[in-house]
Formats: structure tokens, sequence, C-alpha cells
């Protein structure tokens, strides 16, 4: 008998399986760099494994060096330095390799997550592999690849999977309890704003389950089925996690119109699905050089906005799943309100694409099976743009890694460190390990990972206009000896200002460690 082929969509899924393990094994050889937000997770963990209490993070005390001050870190969920743990207390890895393990782990469980999703939602087996190809293809998925960043990467891997049950839900008994329940707190674990996601997840269900019925009273009884399990979610999380300490929700800066606030989540479906926001270095939020001046940004930005709503209409309407169709309403205009209404009133959220991932996610079959329908030469065209964000996504991931392997500094925790040159971290390493009463203070957080003996401070990067809050820098008193790190760029006013930052120590010593970078000591 001939021997069958495989089909194509298991062709695609083996495929994409295949680059993961790859892309694994290269960054778990050279480990990447960290984003600062999973890097105070890290910090928290250094003092968990010195014997510290869960999620706590200890740093010297502002108003007196001699003591520490402690508070629960509610600002990011634990699961960005948690699972890394598990990895480093059960294989003995250093920070680094377990955080490529987390990365590839959460990469192929995503992969998996989706393509069941979009197959629920009603796509052949085809649409939906190739539409988890686009998805790998775009910038978004290589970046944990180039810097670890805790979060992101947890709830890719667990959306497809979290989506999958919304829609496998149709009647009122023990299993929507139980999904609601437990995935209020999986989420949450792998990311603190999934909470948004988990309330549009949850309105869908209540609409999904109600639609049909025409009495009033049935609404309420399906609503009170997914509002008491949802309830007692969300009060677990708030009473033993957020209410411990701040959140980016709950610090806002007043209400300011802006058009931005209102276009950027309309975009979402382009900025974060087919890395328009990314293939910019940010319309709005710069994560690197602009590549466009303000106002083709804008320009950008507001034409995005219009061709989202225009997909996601049509996606709607001409989605072979009637359920999957009410999914991307639901989440898409959830996500419009809740982040309109964020960035109305100036919450600590950062305008960026990565933040609504999770519509990229949900609208990419869409978008394919509407390309499905069209002639073959838009068809064709949708190819070519396809392979230019692949080749852009390559050309991002390519040299970030060569240069995390071959150039970053490399200490103990394993992690290519951005903020500084190898000759200073090794110095910064030996004057770690000849003082045990030491304070090092650094101006990124991931350097602080590479301090084993002794206490640091991490302060925030003094602007251009060199205006910084006093009372937020300023710390009081003495111990021991103290070293500051600073980039040669800091030399003149803003290494004066961070010195008098510390006015307990007088007399500073300046030694250039390398052209890039000097150390003030005092002791």
């Amino acid at each position: 008998m001939p021997k069958q082929k495989l089909p194509a969509e298991k062709i695609i899924l083996y495929g994409l399986y295949l680059v993961v393990l790859l892309l694994g094994a290269l960054i778990f050889i050279a480990p990447t760099g960290i984003y600062p937000d999973p890097s105070w997770g890290y910090q928290v963990l250094q003092k968990m494994q010195a014997g510290g209490a869960f999620n706590i993070a200890v740093k010297p005390d502002q108003e007196d060096l001699s003591k520490n001050y402690s508070e629960f870190l509610s600002w990011w969920s634990p699961g960005q330095y948690l699972i890394p743990y598990f990895f480093k207390s059960f294989l003995g890895v250093n920070t680094g390799q377990a955080s490529a393990l987390t990365t590839t782990l959460c990469s192929l469980l995503g992969i998996g997550g989706l393509f069941a999703f979009f197959k629920k939602a009603g796509f052949t087996p085809v649409l939906a592999s190739l539409s988890v190809l686009i998805i790998v293809i775009q910038q978004a998925f290589f970046t944990p690849y180039v810097f670890y960043n805790g979060g992101e990467v947890l709830l890719f891997g667990f959306a497809g999977w979290f989506l999958y049950g919304c829609l496998s839900i149709e009647k009122t008994d023990w299993k929507l309890l139980l999904f609601i329940l437990v995935s209020g707190w999986i989420g949450f674990f792998c990311k603190s704003s999934f909470l948004w996601v988990y309330g549009a997840g949850c309105l869908y269900l209540w609409i999904s389950l109600s639609q049909k019925q025409l009495k009033a009273a049935e609404w309420i009884k399906n609503g009170i089925w997914v509002a008491i399990p949802a309830a007692v979610s969300l009060a677990v999380v708030y009473f033993l996690y957020l209410s411990k300490g701040a959140n980016p929700a709950a610090q806002t800066a007043g209400f300011v119109l802006s058009w931005q606030s209102l276009a950027f989540p309309m975009a979402s479906p382009l900025l974060a699905g087919f890395s328009v926001d990314d293939i910019f270095h940010g319309l709005i939020f710069h994560s690197n050089a602009a590549i466009v001046g303000s106002a083709t940004a804008a320009f950008i930005l507001i034409l995005s906005a219009i061709l989202s709503v225009i997909l996601v209409v049509r996606v709607i309407k001409l989605a072979p799943n009637k359920k999957y169709g009410l999914l991307v309403l639901v989440f898409y205009t959830a996500s419009a309100i809740f982040f309109g209404y964020s960035f109305l009133h100036q919450a600590s959220i950062s305008y960026e694409a990565r933040h609504f991932r999770i519509i990229g996610l949900l609208v990419t079959p869409g978008v394919v099976y509407l390309v499905s329908l069209w002639k073959q030469p838009f068809r064709v065209a949708f190819g070519v743009i396809c392979l230019i964000i692949a080749g852009l996504s390559l050309r991002y991931f390519v040299p970030s890694y060569i240069h995390n392997k071959n150039i970053s500094a490399k200490g103990a925790s394993g992690l290519a460190q951005m903020f500084i040159d190898q000759p200073s971290l090794d110095e910064i390493t030996k004057l770690d390990k000849q003082n045990t009463n030491a304070l090092f203070v650094f101006i990124s957080p991931d350097l602080g990972l590479e301090i084993n003996h002794n206490r640091y401070i991490t302060l925030d990067p003094i602007s251009a206009d060199i205006k910084i809050d006093y009372d937020d820098y300023v710390h009081y008193g003495h111990a021991g000896p103290i070293f500051i790190l600073l980039p040669a760029s800091y030399m003149g006013p803003k290494s004066n200002i961070i010195r008098k930052c510390f006015p307990g120590y007088k007399g500073f010593h300046m030694d250039m460690l390398s052209d890039r970078y000097v150390l003030y000591s005092a002791k």
C-alpha cells in the first residue's frame, strides 16, 4: 500500500513545533535579555530564595539605608518568576536558562491551544494551521526569544485554551462553574492584565448561554451561574494579592480627552495581529528610535483603526461559526471600552500593541478566512504581506540573538545584560564578592539580579530634560560602602544629581570601568 501523506495542517503544526524547539535550544545555550517587568519579579525571587516571604520585595529603606523596607509586589502577577523558579529548583539551571525553558513551554502550549480553538471556532484544519503560522511569523512571537517578557509569553500559552473553553461551554452545569473559577486564577497567575480578558470571557458566556432565551428570568438565571464563580475567583485574587499593594489600573493621572486614547484600542486588530505597531517601533510609545514622524504615525494609526473596524465587521458577518463572531464582537468591544477608559484617565498602561495581543490572536483566523474568499490576486498580495512581516521579524530576531550571544555581558544569572558591558560587570561581580554590607545602585532592574551578597537599589533613569522628583530618588542614612554604576553619558549633571540623592555619603571616587560605564564609590 502506498504511504499516506501527512495532512497539510499537521505538516504546518509539526514544522512550527520544530521551529519552537530549535529556538528554545538556541536561547537555552545563549539566554535572552529580560524586560524590566519580569526583572522586578526575579528580584522578589532572589529574596524568596534567600528565605524571604512569598512575593515580598525587600529594598533598602529610603529614610534609613541601614534598614530594609518590605512591600508586597502586586503590580505584576507571580507566574512570570514562579514558573522559571520551578525549572531552577528541579533542574538546577540558572535564571537565563529557566527563562528559556519557560518561553519554549509556553510557545508550544500557545500553538496547540490556538489551533484547537480555531478548529472549535469552525475553521477548517488547514485554515486553522495557516492562522497559527501567521501568528508565529509576527514579531510579538519572536520577542521572548530576544527578551524574556514574563507575563506576555505566559498568557500566550494560556490564551488559546481559555478561548477554547469559552466556546466549549454550552450549558449551565458544574463544568461552567469549574471553568470560570479556575480559569480566572490560572489567567491571573500568568498575567494580571488577564482580568479584562476574563471579564470579556464571562460576558461572552452569559450572552452565549442566554441569547436564545426570550424570558428575562432566564437571562438573570444564567447571569447568576456566571457571576457567582467569577465573583469567587476575583475575590480570591483581590484579597490574597491585589489588595496588598498598588497595580497599574489603580493609579491614574486624571482625565484627558485625546483621539489616541480611542483610536489605539480600535486599531488593535492590525496593530497587534499584523505587527503594525512593532514594525514602526511603536506609533505612540517607541521601543526604539521612531521610524516615522508624529504626523505620519497619526495617519497610520487612524487608517489602522478604520481598517480594523471594517475587518471586524466583515469577520463577524461572514465567519462560518456565529459563536466565533459573537466572541470577536464581545472581546473587541470590551478591549475598546477598557483600554479607552484607561488611556483617557491616564492609567499606568503604555500605548503598546502587546496589551492587545489577545485581540490579534482572536481575529487572525477570521481575517485568513476572509482572504480565502478573495480572488487570486488579492490572496497573493496578502501572502506577500505575510512574507514581508516574516522577513522583518527575522531581521529583528537574528541580529538581536547574535548580539545577546556574542556581545551582551553575562553574569551569574546567565541573562544577557543590555545595560552594562563585560568589563564593568566583571568589576561589579568582584566587588559583590569582596563585600557583604555594601550598597549597589543601578538604573536598570535587571542588573540587581547579578548581586548575590549585598543589597542594591534600582533608580529610574533620568530623562533628557534632567527633571526628577527628588523624593523618589533620595535615600537618607549610611550603610557600608556604596557603589553607583552609571553610563558614561551620565557624567556631569546627571551623575551629580544621583550622588546628591545619597546625602549620607561624601567624597565619591570615580572609576572608568570602560569607555561606556563609570563607577562612583564612597565609604
